[in-house]
């Protein structure tokens, strides 16, 4: 049986975007990206909500993985391109190779058929579509960047307490922080 494990990277504040939307304060130093890649290693599919997703998919498929790229975003592009992905979106008409487009109203069977059916990590990401697939998150993965933003997209916007353990800790050099947290 697989598990859903939420990853975001955030600001130690706790924001993933800041208050105009952008991502511009996420500069991580090689290092918090030579983990990201072991991770993305255990990853046998992303479940992007469509915003995370125009996020990732261009840059990852077309521009990051270029020649000239340093070598640890190569090996993400490389990793990236070759897991599945599925993307939940309500307003994406086509998507493209590679990547299964499911509509937000089917988003918790889906997941709960993919853990099921696939014995490894799905990794979910996106704050909306997490909140929405509350109950179907088995672990919480946050990378704390060390800036602080001040306000924007929170990590998780829900209106309740989830209380959770935490099962493992990493510091950086850079100052980034990571936690993995499982549910108590």
């Amino acid at each position: 049986m697989g598990k859903v494990i939420y990853w975001m990277n955030t600001s130690i504040d706790g924001y993933l975007e800041g208050p105009d939307g952008g991502m511009d304060f996420m500069e991580p130093d090689d290092d918090f990206r030579q983990a990201a890649n072991d991770h993305v290693r255990q990853i046998s599919a992303f479940l992007f909500g469509r915003r995370l997703f125009e996020a990732m998919e261009k840059p990852w498929t077309e521009d990051l993985g270029k020649e000239g790229a340093p070598a640890v975003e190569r090996e993400f592009a490389q990793l990236y391109k070759e897991t599945p992905r599925y993307v939940f979106s309500d307003t994406l008409q086509t998507v493209p190779e590679g990547v299964t487009l499911v509509r937000r109203k089917d988003a918790a069977s889906v997941v709960t058929r993919l853990k099921q059916e696939i014995d490894g990590t799905l990794q979910l990401g996106g704050a909306e579509l997490a909140a929405s697939l509350l109950d179907l998150i088995d672990e919480f993965w946050v990378y704390a960047l060390p800036v602080i933003i001040g306000g924007g997209k929170p990590y998780l916007p829900v209106r309740e307490a989830l209380r959770l353990r935490l099962v493992e800790h990493r510091s950086f050099a850079s100052g980034t922080m990571f936690r993995r947290y499982v549910r108590r």
